[in-house]
């Protein structure tokens, strides 16, 4: 039995090797490929639109608001030259998916480049969670991306070529206190995108999975919040805008886009992102005393009321409009996050 486990180290070492070589030696010539960005109406989806077709990949772009869509395919085509094709689709109904996957295949002639980026934020203590709190987010945020994912394959299996971007989290790696169910569906969808990535590299499919911390999108206006909604908007929106904690999205655009070109199997953007990954893979349960003691000193459910889930641009604040969030204030501007949204 030693023998046999000591003979299996070894493989998968030698495996290991061999994969990492495979995607050292690749750089993806996004020219005249074709990118389908879900959720690429606003926030990361626009700045992963804008980098792309600065790579000169043609940009087809999938969110439920159509005026949001037409939004971003108008700045994209006055700012940055890039004609963008645009439809809506609500991810999280499968039908809905394969008419897009179709429509979008229709007109470009097939999808090279998968970024399953749409997703939402519920942020409030697991005391005003309920199940359908967990059910809406596990809905766009887990199962969105399979359905997008299963509909584009059949495509990429046939040529043995294509890359498939998963939009993970760091809350995919620690689950942050009151972001419970938004933390339980990006550790779904990170165990998917990171099984798929060893069973499609044989056919020659790349997979990705991106584990941004906060980034400053703007995208903190339209967030979900239960509880305390105020006090809960005001430190999400806080700490999504400070420089040490988040990432200016466009840089973390930027590094996406390298990491789809170079065929990595994993990034993690974001100092902050990157050491809490660490802290937790190296130090578990010290990481779990540190998330204890943060969850004590946040702000409760706050009765009944607590229960009700608002918008978090509904919950304005002196603080939230203060310079402490002037990044991303500045943010929601230039990525289409000032629109109002509504609550799925």
């Amino acid at each position: 039995m030693l023998a046999l486990g000591a003979a299996g180290v070894a493989a998968g070492i030698g495996l290991g090797i061999l994969a990492g070589r495979r995607a050292a030696a690749r750089h993806l010539d996004l020219h005249g490929k074709t990118v389908l960005i879900t959720g690429g109406s606003r926030g990361l989806g626009l700045a992963l639109a804008r980098e792309f077709g600065g790579a000169g990949a043609r940009v087809a772009l999938c969110a439920r608001d159509a005026t949001e869509l037409a939004a971003a395919r108008d700045q994209l085509r006055t700012d940055f030259g890039i004609d963008a094709y645009t439809t809506t689709c609500d991810i999280a109904d499968e039908a809905q998916v394969r008419r897009m996957v179709e429509e979008v295949t229709a007109h470009f002639g097939q999808i090279d480049v998968l970024v399953n980026n749409a997703g939402i934020i519920t942020a409030g203590p697991f005391a005003a969670q309920n199940l359908d709190d967990f059910k809406q987010v596990m809905a766009i945020n887990f199962w969105g991306p399979v359905y997008v994912t299963t509909a584009v394959l059949p495509q990429m299996r046939e040529r043995k070529a294509g890359h498939v971007v998963n939009i993970a989290s760091i809350g995919g790696k620690v689950s942050v206190p009151h972001l419970l169910p938004y933390s339980s569906a990006k550790f779904a969808l990170t165990g998917y995108s990171e099984g798929i990535n060893a069973e499609l590299a044989p056919e020659g499919i790349f997979v990705t999975t991106v584990a941004p911390g906060l980034m400053r999108t703007g995208s903190y206006r339209n967030v979900t919040v239960k509880g305390q909604h105020q006090v809960e908007y005001a430190l999400f929106s806080v700490l999504d805008s400070l420089p040490i904690i988040s990432v200016d999205v466009q840089r973390a655009a930027q590094q996406i886009v390298t990491a789809t070109q170079r065929g990595q199997s994993e990034l993690i953007v974001g100092i902050t992102a990157q050491l809490a990954a660490k802290a937790v893979d190296l130090f578990p349960n010290v990481t779990a005393a540190v998330l204890q003691a943060t969850a004590r000193v946040l702000p409760d459910a706050g009765g009944p009321a607590g229960q009700q889930p608002k918008l978090g641009y509904e919950n304005e604040s002196a603080i939230t409009r203060s310079p402490l969030t002037a990044s991303n204030q500045q943010a929601a501007d230039e990525y289409n996050e000032h629109l109002h949204h509504t609550i799925p």
